[in-house]
C-alpha cells in the first residue's frame, strides 16, 4: 500500500511545496552558477530508474566546460572549482531533481539513478535495484556510508528495494540531514570514484 500509492502521493505533495519554497533560492543559485561556471546552468544527463526506464535528470552545473585540442572534456579533477565542490558537498546541486520527483521519474528516497551505459554490466541480482524508483536521497546514508564501493552501494539499494516502508524512508530522510555535515567535513565535493563499467572491466581482465 505504502510503496504503491502513499509514497507517490507524498512525493508529489512534498515536491510541489519544496519547489514553491525554493524558487527564490533557485534564482540565486542559478545566478552564481552562471557567474562562476557559465552556461548552461542546468546539467542534464540520461539516467535509469524503475523498470530500467530511462529519463533526463536535472542538476545544477558543478564543473567548468574545459576541453582538450580534440574537443574532449578534460578529467573531472581539472574541471572542478571550489564553488562546484561546495554545491556537491552540500547537495545543493541536486535541487533541480525536485522536478524529476514531481514528474515521477524518481522519488525522494531510493537507489541512486545511474547512467544507461551501466545496464549491460549489472548481474541479475544487482538489477533488483530497479524494482523501485531511483531517489534523490540514497539508502546508504542510513548506514553513514557516504562513499561506498559499488558493491556496498548495490547491497544497500537492493535491501531497500525489497523492504520499502514508511518507517525506512523516514529513517533515511533523517539520516540524510546528518550526512550533509559529514559530506562537508570530508570534502565530498572533491570525491570521485572509478566508474562502474571500468571497475567491472578491471575485474574481468584480472580473471582472464
Amino acid at each position: 500500500m505504502y510503496s504503491k500509492y502513499i509514497k507517490r502521493i507524498f512525493d508529489i505533495g512534498s515536491s510541489i511545496l519544496a519547489i514553491i519554497m525554493c524558487i527564490p533560492f533557485f534564482m540565486i543559485i542559478s545566478l552564481f552558477v552562471w557567474i562562476n561556471l557559465g552556461r548552461p546552468i542546468i546539467f542534464k544527463q540520461l539516467r535509469v530508474s524503475k523498470d530500467n526506464k530511462i529519463f533526463t535528470m536535472y542538476k545544477f552545473r558543478t564543473m567548468r566546460d574545459i576541453r582538450d585540442a580534440n574537443g574532449n572534456l578534460l578529467p573531472n579533477e581539472l574541471r572542478q572549482t571550489k564553488f562546484g565542490s561546495f554545491l556537491r558537498s552540500t547537495s545543493i546541486d541536486e535541487l533541480p531533481e525536485l522536478w524529476n520527483i514531481l514528474k515521477g521519474d524518481i522519488s525522494f528516497v531510493g537507489p541512486r539513478p545511474l547512467i544507461p551505459e551501466y545496464l549491460p554490466y549489472y548481474t541479475e541480482y544487482e538489477l533488483q535495484r530497479h524494482k523501485v524508483r531511483g531517489g534523490l536521497i540514497p539508502p546508504e546514508v542510513l548506514y553513514g556510508d557516504i562513499t561506498p564501493t559499488w558493491q556496498q552501494q548495490f547491497e544497500y539499494e537492493i535491501y531497500y528495494a525489497s523492504h520499502v516502508s514508511f518507517l525506512l524512508d523516514f529513517k533515511i530522510i533523517i539520516a540524510s540531514l546528518k550526512s550533509v555535515f559529514k559530506r562537508n567535513s570530508i570534502h565530498y565535493g572533491n570525491y570521485n570514484r572509478e566508474s562502474f563499467f571500468q571497475e567491472r572491466r578491471s575485474k574481468k581482465e584480472k580473471k582472464d
